[in-house]
C-alpha cells in the first residue's frame, strides 16, 4: 500500500495526517485502563481474574508479609524507645492482644467479607443514608493515613539501613530525607509504569528476610545464653527501676499501645482474599475454601510474628545499650541490623541490610496497591471522586505528592511517624472489631458478641492511649479525613447533573404501555408524585397539565412515578414497572434521585420507541436554593430544570433530546 499504513486496529495512518499531540499522548497514558473496575487494578491486592485459580494461602501471606513481617525492620527500635527495659514484657501485651484479640477479629471479617472488602464493607452494611457514606469516608480517611505511612516510614526505614551501613558512601551520611524520596520515587515510578502481580517475588523476599532474620536471632540467643550474666544486668537494670513485678506488669500494660505497629499486617490479610484459591466447589456467595485457606494465612502469619516479636524484642533489649536507640544513636530504627552486624559481620550485616531494604520498599509497594484497590472500590460509586479516580496512574501521582509532603513534614524521621501509623493500624481494628460484634450479635452468638466487646473495649482503650500520648497520628488522619471528605463532597455536587443509571429495563407491562404510546406518536409523559394516587388526583393532575402546557388532544398520556430509595447512593440500575390503576396508565420506578431517574427513563424510551417523548412538569413553589439543597441531599427539589439539564448534558443533539415541558 503506498502512502498509507494500515496498523493492526485497522486504521489508516496517513504519513500526512497530523499526529496526536503531546498533550493528547499524555492524557491517553495518565487514563489508561479507565475502564477498568477496582479489583481489576494492576498490583499485589488486584483480583485475579475470573478464569484465574489464585494461590495457595502460604504464598499469599508472604505477600501479606511484606506489610507483616518487614516491621521487624523498626518495631524493635520502636518498642525499645517507648518501653525501655520493660520492652519485652510489654511485646507479651501485644502478642496476648494480637493472639486473643486480632486474629478473632480478622477471622471474622474473613467470614464476613470474603472478597476483600475488609472491616470497611462491614460496617457500611450497618449504616444507611448519608449517615453510613459519611462513616465510610472517615473510615477511608484512617485507612489512607495507615497505607500512606506504610509507604513513608518504610521507605524512611530503609533509609536508615542505608545511611548506617559501614559500606555505605560517607556522602550518603546525614542524607536519610533525600534517600527516602528517591525510594518513594521509585516506588512511583514502578507502578506508572505498571506493577505486575507479583507473588513470586514477594515469596523470594519474604523467605530470604525471615531466613536471615532467624540466623541473627539464633546468633544473639546463643550470645545472651553463653553470657548469662547479661540476663542479670537486665533484670537488675529493671528491678532497680522499678520497685515490684506488680509495678513491671502495670507500666507494661500503659506503654503496649506504643508498640501497635507489630499489628499492621490483618487488614492487608483481608484486602488480598481474592488472591487466595479456595474449593473447586466454592461459589461467589458462599467460598468456604477460600474463608478456610485465608483463616489458615492469618493464623499463621499471626503466629510466627509473635514469634520473632517476643525474640527479637529480648535480642535488642538485653545486647543492646538503650543510649543506642535514641534518636540519631546506631540501632534506633534497626535494631536487628545493628546486632546482625555486632555479631555476625559486617558482610552478613550488609547482606541483612539489602534485604531489610528491600522488603521495606516492598511493604511500600504494597500499601500503594491496596490504595490503588481501596479507593476506587468506594469514592467512584458514592459519586465523590471523578472518573479518573478509576485509571491508575492519576491516582498513584496524587499518591506520590502526598507521600512527599508526608516525607518532608516528619523530616523521614521513622520515631515521629510511628505516632501516625499506629493510629492508623488502631482505628482499623477498632472498627472491624466493632463490626464483628454487630454481625455475631445480630446471628444471636451471645457468648461471641461479649468476646468481641471486650476486644472492642480493649481496642479503644489502645488508641486512646496511643492518640494521648502521640497525637500527630490523629492530626494526620484528621488531614486525609477533612482533604477526603471536602473533595468528596466537591465532586459529588460536580457529578450531580450525570445520567447515574447504569441501566434501564423495563417489565413486562411497561413496555407493552410505552409500545402502545409509541404506536399513536410521540411518547407523550407526564411526570408526578408518587403520594398523589387516587383517581380524583390523577384526572386533576392531567387536566392541569393538558391547560397549561398543551397537551395534544385524544392521546393519553403516561404518568412516570419516581421513588427514591436512598438518595446517598449516587448510581443505581432503574427498573420500571408499569400498571394501569385509577383510570390511567403508570410507569412506576425507583432510583436515587427524581430528576435523573427520570431523564434516564425518557432517554430509554427513546431508545425504544425510535421517537423523541415529551415530559410535562409542574413548577415547584420555594427558594431556588432550597430547591438545590434538597436535590443534592434528599434527591429532589425543583425536578424540572434538572431534569432538563441533565438531559442536556447526556444527549448533546437538540434533535435527539427528549422534550421538557413546565406549566
Amino acid at each position: 500500500m503506498s502512502g498509507a499504513e494500515v496498523d493492526k486496529s485497522g486504521s489508516v495512518n496517513s504519513p500526512t495526517s497530523p499526529s496526536p499531540s503531546v498533550r493528547t499522548r499524555l492524557r491517553s497514558w495518565l487514563l489508561d485502563g479507565l475502564s477498568q473496575q477496582s479489583a481489576r487494578h494492576q498490583g499485589p491486592h488486584a483480583a485475579p481474574q475470573p478464569e484465574e485459580k489464585g494461590h495457595t494461602w502460604w504464598r499469599v501471606m508472604c505477600l501479606t508479609g511484606v506489610d507483616y513481617f518487614s516491621t521487624l525492620g523498626y518495631q524493635p527500635g520502636i518498642a525499645a524507645l517507648a518501653a525501655g527495659l520493660l520492652s519485652p514484657l510489654a511485646t507479651l501485651v501485644l502478642i496476648g492482644l494480637t493472639l486473643l484479640g486480632a486474629l478473632p477479629v480478622y477471622r471474622r471479617v474473613a467470614h464476613e467479607s470474603p472478597h476483600g472488602e475488609g472491616s470497611i464493607a462491614m460496617l457500611e452494611r450497618l449504616l444507611s443514608w448519608w449517615s453510613g457514606k459519611i462513616f465510610v469516608l472517615v473510615l477511608l480517611g484512617f485507612a489512607a493515613t495507615d497505607f500512606m505511612i506504610t509507604i513513608t516510614l518504610s521507605a524512611a526505614d530503609a533509609a536508615a539501613h542505608v545511611v548506617e551501613n559501614p559500606f555505605a558512601p560517607h556522602w550518603l551520611e546525614g542524607e536519610n530525607l533525600w534517600i527516602t524520596l528517591v525510594l518513594v520515587g521509585l516506588l512511583g515510578a514502578v507502578f506508572l509504569k505498571g506493577f505486575r502481580e507479583a507473588i513470586g517475588i514477594a515469596v523470594v523476599l519474604v523467605g530470604t528476610y525471615m531466613t536471615l532474620n532467624v540466623v541473627v536471632l539464633a546468633v544473639s540467643a546463643w550470645e545472651v545464653l553463653s553470657h548469662p550474666v547479661r540476663i542479670g544486668d537486665w533484670t537488675d537494670a529493671m528491678t532497680a527501676e522499678h520497685s515490684s513485678p506488680l509495678a513491671m506488669i502495670g507500666v507494661a500494660l500503659l506503654v503496649f499501645p506504643k508498640l501497635a505497629l507489630g499489628m499492621s499486617g490483618f487488614e492487608t490479610g483481608v484486602a488480598v482474599m481474592p488472591q487466595v484459591k479456595g474449593d473447586p466447589t466454592d461459589t461467589y456467595a458462599k467460598p468456604t475454601g477460600r474463608i478456610r485457606e485465608t483463616r489458615k494465612l492469618l493464623t499463621t502469619a499471626a503466629v510466627i510474628m509473635s514469634c520473632f516479636l517476643l525474640l527479637s524484642s529480648l535480642a535488642t533489649t538485653i545486647l543492646i545499650p538503650q543510649d543506642d536507640f535514641k534518636t540519631g544513636g546506631p540501632a534506633n530504627g534497626r535494631a536487628l541490623a545493628y546486632l546482625a552486624h555486632e555479631h555476625l559481620g559486617q558482610a552478613f550485616g550488609t547482606v541483612y541490610d539489602v534485604s531489610t531494604i528491600a522488603i521495606l520498599w516492598f511493604a511500600g509497594a504494597s500499601a500503594l496497591a491496596g490504595l490503588l484497590n481501596l479507593v476506587p472500590r468506594y469514592l467512584p460509586r458514592y459519586g465523590m471522586a471523578p472518573e479518573w479516580t478509576r485509571a491508575v496512574r492519576p491516582l498513584v501521582l496524587v499518591f506520590m505528592v502526598t507521600a512527599v509532603l508526608i516525607t518532608l513534614w516528619f523530616d523521614a524521621n521513622v520515631d515521629a511517624q510511628s505516632g501516625a501509623y499506629a493510629t492508623g493500624v488502631l482505628v482499623l481494628m477498632l472498627s472491624a472489631a466493632f463490626a464483628s460484634t454487630v454481625a455475631v450479635h445480630k446471628r444471636g452468638h451471645r457468648r461471641a458478641a461479649i468476646g468481641f466487646g471486650v476486644i472492642t473495649a480493649v481496642f479503644a482503650y489502645t488508641l486512646v492511649t496511643n492518640v494521648v500520648e502521640r497525637p500527630d497520628g490523629l492530626k494526620i488522619a484528621l488531614i486525609f479525613i477533612l482533604a477526603i471528605l471536602v473533595t468528596s463532597f466537591v465532586s459529588r455536587v460536580h457529578r450531580a447533573f450525570e445520567l447515574r443509571a447504569t441501566e434501564v429495563t423495563f417489565d413486562e407491562t411497561a413496555a407493552r404501555l410505552v409500545d402502545e404510546a409509541a404506536r399513536r406518536g410521540p411518547v407523550q409523559v407526564i411526570a408526578n408524585e408518587p403520594d398523589d394516587h387516587t383517581t380524583g388526583q390523577y384526572r386533576a393532575k392531567e387536566y392541569e397539565q393538558r391547560a397549561h402546557t398543551h397537551i395534544p388532544e385524544g392521546e393519553p398520556p403516561l404518568f412516570l412515578e419516581v421513588f427514591v430509595r436512598d438518595s446517598s447512593d449516587f448510581t443505581s440500575e432503574v427498573t420500571v414497572r408499569g400498571d394501569e390503576k385509577h383510570g390511567v396508565q403508570r410507569l412506576r420506578v425507583g432510583g436515587p434521585t427524581v430528576p435523573n431517574t427520570i431523564a434516564a427513563v425518557l432517554l430509554s424510551i427513546r431508545d425504544r420507541t425510535g421517537e423523541v417523548p415529551h415530559a410535562y412538569f409542574s413548577w415547584t413553589e420555594g427558594n431556588p436554593v432550597s430547591h438545590l439543597f434538597q436535590f443534592l441531599v434528599f434527591g429532589h427539589g425543583e425536578v424540572a430544570p434538572v431534569t432538563r439539564e441533565v438531559l442536556r448534558r447526556a444527549e448533546p443533539d437538540p434533535e435527539r433530546r427528549p422534550w421538557v415541558h413546565v406549566g
